[in-house]
């Protein structure tokens, strides 16, 4: 993508530092356990996105709520600009800047703790939008409020921007799906808020947003993968095995390489590749510095892929992709990645951990 003063992406949403303590286990209640890394980032996910964007050379921009005048505040403009992300950050003497706390184990959980009061989110409201004019897409998370995101996607709309947003299991709210259906373009979900679902949940789910009007519809399954309908094309992918060190911000880096793939104009299934391999990567080390573009593109081309179509009120298997061929070149440069990836051949198959897609 080439380089442009104009951002590509802005991210609307919650602005806060956080420190992802990596460890192999969560500890027993009132006891400790030995933290191997701790890394400090810029959270929440519309932040984390437009990080991954910027490392990507993509243009992007935040448009946040508002962090104290303190240390920590200051530290998340420090951040964002080391990222080239764009957009002014806007200083409060009203709170201290919010806090978050990420605690990683091996098994790729992911346990946190968070400060999100609506005295901080209702600086939302008086956030300029303007950056969003020109721009090709426009995140925002619905747990961010829904008076506050509705402003900036209304605004978006006006201005005929698209809308990417991050719905979880919000779509469980018949109201809220039906109030958002007309201006998302595009809509992320789980199929509940802890992403155990199976295979038909996850059908059910795209169901209801296909049949809701969403013009591109992408379920996550955490370790299963994902599954994404988009007019007559809907693409089941898989996620690949690979070792679990840190969780946090897998959903993001999920959305994140998404969001790249549709703005440089990829297909559908290219982008959804490269998202699935780009979460699949980042649990494999601790914190949100991503992998470069063709460590997961080499990736993204191994992943299975199953195709279907909607028939009769229906999802039904139209077909299968598999791997490369075994003589294409790019076979040997994957291989090479994923030996470095994968556990060795004697650990126990129960402790293979598939990639965290949130």
């Amino acid at each position: 993508m080439k380089k442009s003063n104009v951002p590509a992406y802005v991210g609307f949403g919650m602005l806060t530092p956080v420190f992802i303590m990596a460890l192999d286990q969560l500890p027993k209640h009132n006891t400790g356990a030995i933290v191997h890394q701790v890394s400090e980032y810029v959270y929440d996910d519309a932040a984390i996105i437009a990080c991954n964007l910027a490392q990507w050379q993509a243009p992007a921009a935040m448009i946040g709520t508002a962090v104290g005048d303190d240390l920590l505040g200051r530290a998340v403009v420090d951040k964002l600009k080391k990222w080239g992300v764009q957009g002014k950050v806007r200083f409060t003497k009203k709170y201290p800047t919010p806090l978050e706390v990420n605690v990683s184990d091996k098994k790729g959980a992911r346990t946190y703790f968070w400060q999100r009061s609506e005295e901080i989110l209702s600086t939302l409201d008086e956030a300029d939008l303007a950056p969003i004019r020109k721009a090709k897409l426009l995140y925002v998370d619905w747990y961010d409020g829904d008076a506050h995101i509705l402003r900036a996607m209304e605004y978006a709309q006006k201005h005929n921007v698209p809308v990417f947003l991050n719905f979880e299991h919000g779509h469980t709210n018949k109201d809220l799906l039906k109030k958002y259906s007309g201006l998302v373009t595009i809509c992320q979900a789980v199929t509940d808020a802890a992403q155990i679902g199976k295979k038909q949940a996850m059908l059910a789910v795209a169901k209801k947003l296909f049949q809701a009007g969403i013009q591109t519809a992408i379920i996550t399954m955490a370790s299963q993968g994902c599954m994404v309908v988009q007019g007559e094309e809907i693409l089941r992918v898989y996620a690949p095995k690979v070792k679990a060190v840190d969780g946090s911000g897998a959903g993001a880096t999920f959305s994140s390489g998404y969001i790249y793939g549709y703005l440089q104009g990829w297909s559908l299934e290219d982008s959804v590749r490269f998202a699935i391999a780009a979460a699949s990567l980042k649990v494999t080390r601790s914190g949100l510095e991503m992998f470069s573009i063709p460590e997961i593109k080499g990736l993204a081309r191994t992943l299975r892929v199953e195709r279907m179509t909607y028939r009769d009120n229906q999802f039904v298997k139209i077909g299968r992709l598999f791997k490369i061929p075994e003589d294409n070149p790019l076979v040997e440069e994957t291989r090479k990645l994923t030996q470095k990836l994968l556990p060795p051949k004697k650990t126990e198959r129960g402790k293979l951990k598939k990639s965290l897609v949130e």
